[in-house]
C-alpha cells in the first residue's frame, strides 16, 4: 500500500462522512419536524416506542440524533423517562438500516439486473438527479429530495473509494498482526468505542468497518468485538447532550449508556461462553460487508428483545445513579420556555414548531394582561394590578428567550417555509410584548384614578366600554390570526383597526365638548387621553401582527403600501367592513349635555 493509496483512503473517508452528514440533513429537512412530533405523541406502550424509535432512526439515519432529540423531550417535560427508554432501544435497531444499505456494495454477480443493485451502478444516476433538483427546482420538497440523493451518492462514492484503497492492506503481514490484537474481545471493544466516540456516529463507524472488511482480511472474531464497542461509543453524543440538562434528561442519556453497556456485556459473556463450549469455527472466516450488517442487526435486536421487559429496572437503575435531591423551585418563566431546548436545533423543522408554540403562549399572556388591565378600570384591585405586572414580566422574558433562540435557529439549514415562519415570529413577538407594555399603562391609569378618587362620568364610562370592547376584539382577533395562521381573518384586522382610530377621534372630540361645557376636569381629561392613546397603539400592534402573517403568505410586500391600498376610498370590501364595525361599535348618543358629573 503506497502513499497514493493512503490519500485515496483518506479522501474516501472524508467523502463518506460528508455524504452521511448531507443525507442526514436532507432527511431531517424533508421530515419538516413531522417525525419528531410523532415521537412526541405516540409512545403509549413500550413496544410501540421501540418501533417508533427504530422507524425514525431508519429514516434520519442517526441513532445519535434520535437519542439527543429524546433527551430534549425529557428535559422539556414533553416525554416521561419510561417512554424515552423504549425509543432509545428502538434507535439502536433503526441504525442497522445503514449497514444493510452499505452492504449492497458487496454484491458480486455477472447478471445485469443484480449489478444494477450495486450502489456504484445507480449512485451516478442518483447524483445527477439530485444535482438537477438542487439547481433547477425552487420548491423546498424537491430540493430536500435532491439533497438526500446527492448525499447518498457521495456517501456510496466514499465507501467505494475507501474499499478500493484498503484492498492492498490484505497483503501486508503487519496489518494482519494489528487485526489479531483487535480480535481480543476487550481491545476490539475499546477500539470500536473510541472510533465511534470520535466521529460520534455508529452508522459511520460501522461503514468504515465494512469498508475494511472488503479487503477480506478482517475475520468475524475481529469484527464482533469492534461492533460491540461501536454501540457503546455512540452513547457519547447523548451523554454530552445531557450536560446542563434537567435531572431526568441526564437520566435519559444514562439509559442509552446503560442499555448499550449491559447489552454488550451480556451478549459478549453469553457468546464467548458458548464459543468456549462449542468452538465457533466461523470466527476465523472473513467477515464480508453483509456479514457486518448481520452481526450488527442480530446484536441490537437481541439486546432490545432481552432488555425491553426489564426497562422498568433500567429506569430504577439510572434513578439510583442520579438520585432525587432538593432543587431550587422552577420559576414560572422557566416553565413557560422549557420547550426551547437547544437540542432541538439539530432538527430545525421541529425547533421552529416549538418556537411557534412558545410565541402563541406569549400572545395569550399578552391578551390576558390586557383583559385584566381593562377590568381594573371598572373594578380596581391591587392583586389584579400585580398580576398584570407579573404577566408583563413574563412577556419580556419570552421576547428575550425567543429572540435568542430564533437567531440561533436562523443560522441552521431552514426550508423556505420555516425561514418565513421564523421571520414572522421575530416580527410578532415584539408587537405582543408592546401590547403587554400598554396593558401595564392601562393598569397604571386605573391605579391613578383609584388613588386620586377620580371617576369618569356615566357618558365617558359608556364610551370607554364601547372602545374597550372593540379593542379586546381586535386583540383576540390578532392572537387567533397568529395562533391559527388564519389568513382570511388577518384581512379583517385592518378595518377594525381603522374603526378604533375613528373611535379614538370621536372620544377626543366628545371629551373636548364636555370640557367646554364644564362637564369634565382637566385631570380626568389627561387620564382619558392616556387611555385612548394606549388603546390606539395596541390596535396598531394588532395590525402589524396581521400584516406580518399576510407578508409571510404572499412572499412579502411593503406594509405601508398594503395599508394605503386598503384605505383607498374606492376599495369596496374594506369600506363595507369599516361601516359594519362602526355600526357595531357606535358610541351612545346622549343628546344634550347633562349636568356636570365628572370626566
Amino acid at each position: 500500500m503506497d502513499f497514493f493509496n493512503i490519500l485515496t483512503m483518506v479522501g474516501g473517508l472524508a467523502l463518506f462522512l460528508y455524504g452521511m452528514d448531507v443525507m442526514g440533513k436532507g432527511l431531517a429537512r424533508a421530515s419538516g419536524g413531522r417525525l419528531e412530533r410523532i415521537l412526541e405523541k405516540m409512545t403509549s406502550s413500550p413496544w410501540k416506542a421501540v418501533l417508533l424509535g427504530a422507524g425514525v432512526t431508519a429514516v434520519i439515519q442517526s441513532s445519535s440524533a434520535t437519542t439527543v432529540m429524546v433527551v430534549g423531550f425529557v428535559n422539556s417535560g414533553i416525554m416521561k423517562l419510561t417512554q424515552a427508554t423504549g425509543i432509545i432501544m428502538g434507535a439502536n435497531i433503526g441504525t442497522t438500516v445503514t449497514s444493510w444499505i452499505l452492504s449492497l456494495s458487496g454484491i458480486e454477480s455477472s447478471s445485469f439486473f443484480v449489478r444494477l443493485l450495486k450502489p456504484v451502478s445507480f449512485s451516478p444516476v442518483l447524483a445527477m438527479t439530485g444535482v438537477c433538483l438542487l439547481m433547477f427546482s425552487k420548491k423546498d420538497r424537491k430540493q430536500n429530495i435532491g439533497l438526500i440523493l446527492v448525499g447518498f451518492a457521495i456517501l456510496m462514492s466514499g465507501m467505494e473509494s475507501m474499499s478500493d484503497a484498503m484492498k492492498p492492506l490484505a497483503d501486508i503481514p503487519e496489518f494482519a498482526g494489528i487485526l489479531t490484537l483487535f480480535s481480543h474481545p476487550v481491545l476490539g471493544m475499546l477500539s470500536g468505542a473510541v472510533l465511534t466516540a470520535v466521529i460520534q456516529s455508529s452508522s459511520a463507524s460501522v461503514g468504515i468497518l465494512q469498508a475494511l472488511c472488503a479487503t477480506g482480511a478482517v475475520s468475524f472474531g475481529t469484527a464482533i468485538p469492534i461492533i460491540m464497542g461501536q454501540n457503546i461509543g455512540t452513547c457519547v453524543t447523548a451523554v454530552l447532550s445531557g450536560i446542563g440538562a434537567s435531572r431526568n434528561a441526564k437520566r435519559a442519556a444514562l439509559v442509552h449508556l446503560y442499555f448499550n453497556l449491559i447489552g454488550t456485556v451480556l451478549f459478549m459473556a453469553v457468546f464467548y461462553l458458548l464459543h468456549s463450549i462449542l468452538d465457533f469455527e466461523f470466527l476465523a472466516a472473513p467477515a464480508g460487508v453483509a456479514g457486518i450488517a448481520v452481526v450488527h442487526s442480530v446484536f441490537n435486536i437481541t439486546a432490545t428483545a432481552v432488555l425491553l421487559p426489564f426497562s422498568g429496572v433500567l429506569v430504577k437503575l439510572v434513578c439510583l445513579t442520579i438520585p432525587e435531591s432538593t432543587e431550587s423551585p422552577v420559576s414560572e418563566q422557566e416553565k413557560d420556555l422549557k420547550n426551547l431546548d437547544v437540542r432541538f436545533l439539530e432538527t430545525p423543522g421541529y425547533a421552529v414548531e416549538q418556537a411557534r408554540d412558545a410565541a402563541v403562549r406569549m400572545a395569550c399572556i399578552s391578551r390576558e394582561a390586557l383583559g385584566r388591565a381593562v377590568c381594573l378600570l371598572d373594578d380596581y384591585q391591587e392583586k389584579e394590578l400585580e398580576k398584570v405586572f407579573a404577566l408583563e414580566d413574563r412577556t419580556d422574558h419570552y421576547e428575550d428567550e425567543l429572540g435568542s433562540y430564533l437567531v440561533k435557529l436562523g443560522s441552521r439549514g431552514l426550508s423556505e417555509k420555516d425561514s418565513r415562519m421564523v421571520s414572522t415570529i421575530l416580527h410578532c413577538i415584539g408587537d405582543f410584548e408592546r401590547i403587554s407594555d400598554h396593558a401595564v399603562n392601562v393598569a397604571q391609569t386605573a391605579r391613578e384614578l383609584h388613588q386620586k378618587r377620580m371617576e369618569f362620568s356615566r357618558k365617558a364610562k359608556e364610551e370607554i366600554h364601547v372602545f374597550s370592547d372593540a379593542l379586546l376584539e381586535i386583540v383576540e382577533m390578532a392572537v387567533d390570526v397568529f395562533a391559527d395562521e388564519d389568513y382570511e381573518k388577518a384581512s379583517c384586522v385592518e378595518p377594525l383597526e381603522e374603526t378604533i382610530d375613528w373611535l379614538n377621534r370621536k372620544l377626543k372630540k366628545r371629551h373636548v365638548e364636555r370640557l367646554r361645557a364644564g362637564e369634565c376636569t382637566i385631570e380626568l381629561g389627561f387620564a382619558l387621553s392616556d387611555l385612548t392613546t394606549d388603546y390606539e397603539r395596541i390596535s396598531d400592534h394588532c395590525s402589524n401582527i396581521a400584516i406580518a402573517l399576510l407578508q409571510s403568505e404572499t412572499d412579502g410586500y411593503e406594509a405601508h403600501e398594503y395599508v394605503a391600498e386598503l384605505r383607498r376610498e374606492d376599495h369596496p370590501e374594506f369600506r363595507k367592513a369599516c361601516r359594519e364595525y362602526r355600526a357595531k361599535y357606535a358610541l351612545p348618543d346622549f343628546g344634550s349635555h347633562g349636568k356636570k358629573t365628572g370626566g
